[in-house]
């Protein structure tokens, strides 16, 4: 009875330390912290390539409110000028991130790089829906909010 004892003993305490090693390993933290980056970016990106003519100022609110720094403060800086050419161009478009990977973190520093595939769908006022995809390099800085984008940038496509 008493090995019974004993072994149940020693088979807690090793269950324990695994369970405290595993829940405490650095590869699982790093891991976990490109998947934040990686849903984060996905979101933003898509927000930040999403604007309906009709409602240009919410879309603009939208799109501060997912970025950060210098993205952020050149988006701030949108005038009349620019809102009405957003307004007479007439077009819905939205987006899709359909596939991300983060390509560089720095988790000490709280920055990311990140490469993503966007499918854009464009609605001229009264005309048909036309698709396209496109790629886009991120930046992305974590903030007290979380995760935001602090640069974007379309990736060329080679032909």
């Amino acid at each position: 009875m008493k090995i019974v004892v004993i072994l149940a003993a020693v088979f807690a305490a090793w269950g324990g330390w695994s369970w405290w090693t595993a829940a405490h390993d650095d590869s699982r933290l790093f891991a976990l912290e490109r998947q934040a980056v990686t849903q984060a970016a996905e979101s933003d990106i898509a927000t930040l390539n999403t604007l309906d003519y009709r409602k240009v100022d919410d879309g603009l609110k939208a799109w501060l409110a997912v970025s950060t720094g210098t993205l952020h403060d050149q988006l701030a800086q949108t005038g009349q000028d620019s809102r009405k050419q957003l307004e007479q161009a007439k077009t819905v478009t939205t987006a899709q991130v359909v596939d991300a990977a983060v390509t560089a973190l720095d988790q000490r520093a709280g920055t990311a790089k990140l490469i993503a595939a966007v499918q854009l769908d464009v609605t001229p006022d009264g005309g048909a829906k036309t698709s396209k995809r496109t790629r886009f390099q991120a930046d992305l800085t974590r903030t007290d909010q979380g995760w935001r984008v602090s640069g974007l940038a379309p990736v060329p496509v080679q032909s």
